[in-house]
């Protein structure tokens, strides 16, 4: 079973909801502000998806941490995204070994039936 991690008051989320309950697919949801990832399991992500894939450049707390001018190591970032996992790109979709990050609708498409 597909399980989407992100924040639940994130719209990029609730779109992600929506798509999969349109489409009839069960899915677990993981909110990262209720329970943040360990580091194994972000390490597990970051090896799956990229680092910089999982982190979110663009969004309010990227912004807040004031990172941009920052010259930071793939260890550093990770130790900032492992702290502020609101900074994780959404939805991050973990089903059957592999991950899809962001919401596109034909790729999350042809992610759910390439994973079936």
């Amino acid at each position: 079973m597909p399980e989407i991690i992100g924040i639940k008051n994130c719209n990029t989320i609730k779109k992600t909801f929506s798509w999969f309950e349109e489409n009839e697919i069960e899915y677990t949801f993981r909110d990262v502000k209720k329970d943040p990832l360990t580091p194994n399991e972000l390490a597990e992500l970051v090896g799956k998806a990229g680092l910089e894939t999982l982190v979110n450049r663009k969004g309010r707390k990227w912004k807040m941490l004031g990172l941009a001018d920052k010259n930071l190591s793939d260890n550093d970032l990770f130790e900032v995204l492992l702290e502020h996992q609101t900074m994780i790109k959404r939805p991050v979709i973990n089903h059957n070994g592999s991950v899809l990050v962001g919401f596109d609708e034909s790729s999350l498409q042809d992610f759910i039936q390439a994973e079936e």
